[in-house]
């Protein structure tokens, strides 16, 4: 392979890589997005409120059997979450705040 051929594909590959960044605006709405997702995490533990495995799943953005198969007490960014009882059909989980 040629040096021209080499620096071209490398503009080529440089190119892609270019097309697939995300733009600046969704990449800061994202990071809002996961801004109130802490805060949403933050009041939970603050208040002590007990949450369903869907509503920890939707939470954390994953399916209810990755919570529920994570076992009784694991981390998740800055919290403990902890499987705290059952009622009836549904696992309830805390959240504590580490620091």
């Amino acid at each position: 392979m040629s040096l021209s051929s080499e620096t071209n594909m490398m503009e080529l590959s440089n190119n892609n890589v270019e097309e697939l960044q995300v733009p600046r605006e969704i990449r800061v709405e994202q990071l809002n997005n996961l801004i109130d997702t802490l805060r949403i995490a933050d009041e939970i533990a603050n208040k002590g409120y007990l949450i369903s495995s869907s509503e920890l799943a939707d939470l954390m953005d994953v399916n209810a059997s990755a919570v529920t198969s994570r076992g009784d007490h694991w981390p998740w960014r800055n919290w403990v979450v902890s499987r705290v009882r059952r009622e009836g059909n549904q696992i309830l989980w805390q959240l504590e705040r580490i620091d």
